[in-house]
């Protein structure tokens, strides 16, 4: 388990490192999307330059996780990213399904092995 969560993570943060920098530098080529929902979604995103700040975030946390220093924290923040990565896919992009299910993955395969780090928040009440 040792040696396939620190796959995951390497795996992980090289994947978030490529997709984070290329929402800054644009080095993978995006195919025309078809008029949808999902081009909607992600012209309004674009045009807000609200992805700038979560790409800024992927990057970070994926430097986290290759220098493997503060992996909870990096967890923490790509939590709620790949969340909506998934629901996008989900609900409007299901080509891309795949590829978000194994992020997912990696991610679930990287917490199994600092989960003693998140005991706290899944405690009912606060022990005083």
């Amino acid at each position: 388990m040792k040696i396939a969560s620190l796959i995951a993570r390497y795996l992980l943060g090289l994947g978030f490192l490529i997709f984070g920098l290329n929402g800054f530098f644009h080095f993978i080529p995006q195919p025309p999307m078809p008029a949808s929902l999902a081009k909607d979604y992600v012209t309004v995103l674009i045009a807000s330059h609200y992805m700038l700040p979560v790409s800024a975030l992927e990057v970070l946390a994926a430097i986290l996780l290759l220098a493997n220093r503060y992996v909870p924290l990096a967890l923490t923040l790509l939590g709620p990213v790949l969340v909506n990565i998934l629901i996008f896919h989900v609900t409007m992009q299901i080509e891309g399904l795949p590829l978000a299910a194994i992020f997912v993955v990696l991610w679930f395969l990287v917490f199994a092995s600092v989960r003693s780090a998140f005991t706290g928040i899944f405690q009912s009440q606060v022990q005083n």
